[in-house]
């Protein structure tokens, strides 16, 4: 039996007199209305009305009853009327500044197609660490190695100019006494300077001679943007970031190198219903079109 509903039939005839006029004030059928009240007479039972051609009118186990199950039915209504609140309040995520507006708009858009209110903060890989630590935000997308990652990216270099090769070989950015001009970098954006992809690539630098200074950690992406535009210097970037800066990209040669993501929550919460809602969304809105264990491709 639909206790609840029950009581809400009861108190509404009372009100009212009448299973008519007390049924369309519940928004119910009178027949419903009829059947919950005999219900919960069965339930107790004692008849909680004395029926007449006209009127409903409490017997006096009814008027004894009315005040706990007026209770009980103002009760249920802050119950509904707070978990409304709580689908309603913003579900704060951190992820990477290497989304676009466009792709965050996508995500908080098709999120309210889920019931789910986001409020967004984009920060770098260690303040998304800081933020969820500090329970500044229920989850965020972290940047994690390959073997724990939810969602992988490729990464390679990409340059203003066409190598016209398939893979860019670090070994051929190596400064000869012959070599002209000024030696070619390799910037790092603020989301890549993590030790997972920052670290094999300062060996791989060093194994093939490259100079200390022609690996470069950038403050932000724009600067390190700026640079590759107007030198042959390379970027370390995604394919989807390099059609974004009409920037032609290549996969590395000596090594693979792949960005990480994972969903994390805050405290002891779980981000899994977040992630089984949104987890396709997230996937396109980092640049990634395969599952975990995997280094997808660039999303269209």
């Amino acid at each position: 039996m639909d206790l609840v509903g029950a009581c809400r039939a009861f108190v509404s005839v009372s009100e009212h007199g009448s299973f008519t006029v007390g049924a369309a004030e519940a928004r119910m059928s009178q027949s419903v209305a009829s059947r919950r009240v005999a219900a919960l007479e069965e339930r107790f039972g004692e008849r909680l009305f004395e029926r007449t051609s006209r009127r409903a009118v409490l017997t006096p186990f009814g008027r004894d009853m009315l005040p706990a199950a007026r209770q009980l039915v103002q009760t249920a209504e802050v119950l509904l009327n707070e978990a409304a609140a709580v689908k309603r309040k913003p579900w704060r995520l951190a992820v990477p500044g290497i989304c676009s507006t466009a792709g965050l708009a996508r995500l908080v858009a098709e999120a309210r197609g889920h019931g789910v209110t986001l409020d967004l903060r984009v920060a770098a890989p260690a303040e998304r660490r800081e933020l969820i630590h500090a329970q500044q935000v229920r989850a965020a997308v972290l940047a994690v190695p390959a073997d724990e990652a939810t969602w992988s990216v490729p990464l390679g270099l990409a340059g203003a100019q066409d190598p016209g090769i398939k893979r860019v070989y670090v070994e051929t950015l190596r400064m000869g006494r012959a070599s002209p001009g000024p030696a070619r970098r390799i910037w790092i954006q603020p989301e890549d300077d993590v030790p997972h992809i920052r670290d094999p690539l300062t060996r791989l630098r060093d194994a093939v001679g490259l100079r200390p200074a022609q690996l470069v950690a950038a403050a932000d992406l724009t600067t390190a943007a700026a640079e590759v535009l107007c030198t042959r210097d390379l970027l370390l970037c995604s394919p989807a970031q390099a059609g974004e800066l009409a920037l032609n990209w290549r996969p590395i040669g000596e090594i693979t190198l792949s960005r990480g993501f994972a969903l994390a929550a805050a405290a002891d919460g779980n981000p899994q219903h977040i992630e089984a809602r949104l987890g396709d969304a997230l996937a396109r809105l980092l640049g990634a079109d395969t599952r975990a264990g995997t280094s997808g491709g660039a999303a269209a």
